[in-house]
């Protein structure tokens, strides 16, 4: 067969995976290079984090990996997940999935972390990007519509002057006391193990209000025992556009928002780190992917490793003097 016809034949068989032709050959150069994929997050499942996870690893499947399971290390505010991953082979074969903060806020609030963030992770891909709000439930009077209005209620009832978050340190409990500070209200700090675990408490009545990501509170809008009164993005979400910013409201120094994003262990070879980003560019933009995860007001996006090691020591930088001024630690 002359060269130009062989070429042909091989690149059609390829790109086309036509059963029967050249079977062994195709079957061959679509072997996804990793048997079982472990994801790992650090939160419980439902939520946003977990969420992710589930649908990059549909995404993965055939693709990366043959088999690809979720495993929920919760606990730690994330350190669990990310010490687990820490340990793990560098072989491509144990990804972490974690929001920012446990990289490049918690830095600044613990005196000594179980990893060093830009030593003990190899950036793959930046996964979505997301903002955040603050929803009331039963034990805030339906007449308290706005965040004015929910921070003078909050002054005149000092004990119910509270919020929940899904984690210590997180983006969403700085985002909580940045409010405090601004509203010159005293607000107590309640920590859960992710966002629903704080909005259950927050339909019982048992807690005021709780900072979390936007996509955590869809699920639980059409039954009126969860309100958005604000949300923390620079302009309205596209995912709820009825409720106003932070900054709409008056707290012109609140604009926050988070992005998920996926690591091998530190030390995995730069080769194997690349072929996983590939993966996770395809996977993140298919059409599936991008709209089980918009259910969650998350946007699936993708970067180079380079770029999400960028983005981390922009954000590590910003939030220091944050922490600083708002006087938090764990220790």
């Amino acid at each position: 067969m002359p060269s130009t016809r062989r070429q042909f034949v091989q690149h059609g068989a390829t790109a086309l995976a036509l059963p029967g032709l050249f079977g062994s050959a195709a079957a061959q150069a679509q072997t996804p290079p990793v048997d079982v994929l472990r994801i790992v997050t650090g939160f419980a499942a439902g939520g946003t984090s977990d969420t992710v996870c589930r649908r990059v690893a549909d995404g993965l499947r055939g693709l990366y990996a043959r088999t690809a399971v979720v495993e929920n290390k919760t606990g730690a505010g994330g350190q669990i997940a990310i010490s687990t991953v820490k340990g793990a082979p560098a072989d491509g074969t144990v990804l972490l999935q974690t929001p920012a903060s446990m990289l490049t806020i918690y830095p600044h609030i613990y005196k000594k972390l179980p990893y060093e963030p830009f030593k003990d992770l190899a950036p793959v891909s930046v996964a979505c990007s997301f903002e955040f709000a603050l929803g009331v439930g039963p034990a805030v009077p339906a007449s308290v519509t706005n965040v004015p209005e929910l921070m003078a209620w909050l002054k005149a009832n000092p004990n119910e002057a509270n919020f929940g978050s899904p984690a210590a340190g997180s983006t969403p409990h700085f985002t909580g006391e940045m409010l405090s500070r601004a509203g010159k209200v005293p607000m107590r700090h309640v920590a859960y193990r992710g966002t629903q675990a704080a909005i259950l408490d927050l339909t019982a009545g048992q807690i005021a209000c709780v900072s979390g990501p936007i996509g955590d509170f869809m699920p639980h809008l059409g039954g009126g025992r969860v309100r958005l009164l604000g949300v923390s993005g620079a302009k309205r979400s596209r995912f709820v556009p009825q409720v106003p910013t932070y900054v709409e409201q008056g707290y012109k120094d609140i604009v926050t928002d988070e992005w998920f994003a996926f690591y091998l262990p530190g030390g995995t070879p730069a080769a194997t780190v690349q072929q996983a980003n590939a993966a996770l560019k395809t996977a993140l933009a298919k059409p599936e992917v991008v709209n089980g995860l918009a259910e969650m007001g998350l946007e699936a996006r993708s970067s180079t490793p380079a770029e999400l090691l960028a983005m981390q020591r922009r954000d590590t930088e910003h939030w220091g003097p944050i922490v600083k001024a708002v006087g938090f630690t764990v220790e």
